[in-house]
């Protein structure tokens, strides 16, 4: 029986009655997965029937399930049981992958989140000595000697150019002095440039494990380019306390233009790994580049 124009419902129309925009609309005709059933040729308005609208219901359905707009093609052209069964399933199997993600970013938010309290509540200027734990890092050894946050931008590229996605959050980022410079307190270049990555980073490139280390840190306000002076009082303490060192410093922007414009709130901690004189080489085994 031949629909007349009563029984047809305009764009407009069908938009409020199913709460899609005009525009989606379209969308779907251009595509060919929902197509009016009437476009009148000379003002191109587009017609719906009401046999269109358990379709578009089901599309609608299908979408808020966030099914692709390629598999409810595919559906409605074959509609039955076992096709719409198999794209629930392939559905369900998806938004269980992006949980999985969603877990890892809200653990890395929680992360960054922790470190900035820590960065806001730091004590500056004062030498402590810590227990820092087990720690996964990704280092380039580079001789480069930063006086802006913009110098250390193309080492950080050269340290993520085999990845396919970032793997850092910002204030992740080191430089750092070997044990053989600390030693001969040698502060300027810097030799190395590292990651610190969060247990969910997927990393393809070279990786070392440091493992759980004591540590003479301290914090100051300011960047890189003020940081020699403050090697100079660690490096007093640590002859005073008759510490050695054990391994590569830990110099770390907590705070910076990543987070900020305002240069007072920067904060940088400098980590270098120690331990007693009296214990024996060996008896604390740890991860060296010199």
């Amino acid at each position: 029986m031949e629909m007349g124009k009563n029984d047809l419902f305009r764009i407009g129309e069908v938009s409020k009655l199913f709460h899609i925009s005009i525009g989606i609309l379209r969308h779907y005709d251009k595509i060919g997965l929902l197509q009016p059933e009437y476009t009148d040729p000379d003002t191109g308005y587009r017609y719906y029937s009401t046999r269109q609208f358990e379709c578009l219901n089901t599309i609608r359905y299908l979408r808020a399930l966030d099914m692709p707009l390629d598999d409810i093609s595919l559906f409605l052209k074959n509609r039955e049981i076992g096709s719409i069964r198999g794209l629930l399933l392939k559905q369900k199997e998806e938004v269980a992958r992006r949980q999985q993600e969603l877990a890892v970013i809200q653990r890395k938010i929680d992360n960054r989140l922790n470190q900035m309290e820590d960065a806001l509540a730091s004590e500056l200027e004062r030498i402590t000595v810590e227990r820092k734990p087990e720690r996964r890092v990704a280092v380039l050894k580079k001789s480069l000697t930063p006086t802006s946050y913009l110098d250390l931008e193309f080492s950080i590229r050269e340290l993520e150019q085999s990845e396919e996605n970032t793997v850092t959050f910002l204030g992740k980022v080191g430089v750092g002095l070997s044990e053989r410079a600390l030693k001969e307190k040698r502060f300027q270049p810097y030799e190395m440039v590292f990651l610190i990555l969060d247990e969910e980073d997927c990393f393809r490139g070279n990786t070392v494990v440091l493992p759980e280390e004591q540590c003479v840190t301290l914090r100051f306000q300011g960047g890189h380019e003020q940081a020699a002076r403050y090697y100079d009082r660690l490096m007093q303490y640590i002859e005073e306390c008759h510490y050695e060192i054990t391994g590569f410093s830990k110099e770390i922007t907590m705070i910076d233009y990543g987070l900020t414009n305002d240069v007072s709130k920067f904060v940088t901690e400098i980590q270098i790994p120690v331990r007693n004189k009296e214990i024996q080489n060996g008896s604390q085994a740890g991860v060296i580049i010199s």
